[in-house]
């Protein structure tokens, strides 16, 4: 099991729900934790909390809107201020809408913060983890077979559907996962895509933007479903596991790998959805 008391860890959407339980479980192994929350006020309350559960002062809140480019880019320039290595990476935050909408950068919202956010921001950041090797990404993904349409990532042409949205958007960590891993070979960075299970959350919650049939499930049912602890314990393992510290590229559940949709078994798929990405963001397309 991965020491990690002399490591740091940055966690998106921290503030609730699995982030928090993730960022509260590497506390308490004595991690510094850098956790991130587009609210303030929610994420220093979370902040808090997960300080007195811990008993570990080193959790250190960052404010980053996800669905802002320019906020993601402002939030890199600060961690590199913060720290000289970065050793574990969870890219966690996602979220879901009820119907299309573009952000301040013109990409559908969902793609934006579910895919182009850890994108962009895991390149940001790639310089630190290099610096702070071995070191591991887990980008958080869910269980949808299905395909996207790289033809029309932005939704432009066809109707659209919140669970569509939210599903294509959350396969593209499943791409990108395979792709930086291919990318990444031999660096002491892997990256690794982990399907926490069903558990009681909030998606699309906070922006008011959760379907009523989602609410009315979540006060029917909510009590029957696993808390965001048990589903954090998935994640934990990718960060800290001896048994997954080579492997990079593959697709977890509960401690197993499990197959991935056909098209991310596809390297063209996987390159084209890069090269697409890259340019949304503004980056070059040059190797990692």
């Amino acid at each position: 099991m991965l020491p990690l008391s002399n490591k740091t860890a940055l966690v998106t959407g921290a503030n609730s729900g699995l982030g928090k339980a993730v960022a509260t479980a590497l506390a308490r192994r004595g991690a510094r934790v850098l956790m991130l929350s587009r609210d303030l006020r929610r994420g220093a309350a979370a902040r808090d909390r997960i300080i007195g559960d811990s008993g570990n002062d080193r959790v250190e809140l960052l404010r980053c809107d996800l669905a802002s480019q320019a906020d993601i880019r402002a939030l890199a320039a600060d961690v590199h201020q913060r720290t000289d290595a970065l050793n574990l990476l969870v890219n966690n935050a996602g979220t879901a809408f009820s119907e299309r909408d573009l952000t301040v950068d013109g990409v559908e919202r969902a793609l934006a913060v579910n895919h182009l956010a850890p994108f962009l921001l895991t390149h940001l950041l790639l310089d630190l983890l290099r610096a702070g090797a071995p070191a591991r990404i887990v980008n958080v993904g869910t269980r949808i077979d299905t395909a996207m349409d790289l033809s029309d990532l932005n939704w432009e042409r066809r109707p659209y559907k919140m669970m569509a949205g939210y599903g294509q958007s959350k396969l593209g960590n499943l791409h990108f996962t395979r792709e930086l891993a291919r990318r990444l070979a031999g660096s002491g960075v892997t990256v690794n895509c982990v399907f926490p299970g069903v558990f009681l959350s909030n998606l699309g919650g906070t922006d008011g933007a959760q379907s009523p049939a989602l609410k009315f499930f979540a006060r029917t049912f909510g009590w029957a479903l696993p808390k965001p602890e048990r589903a954090a314990e998935r994640v934990i393992y990718l960060l800290t596991s001896d048994a997954v510290s080579e492997v990079s590229g593959d697709y977890f559940a509960d401690r197993k790998q499990i197959p991935v949709p056909a098209q991310v078994d596809d390297p063209a798929a996987n390159a084209e959805l890069w090269r697409l990405s890259a340019a949304l963001v503004g980056l070059e397309e040059t190797p990692v």
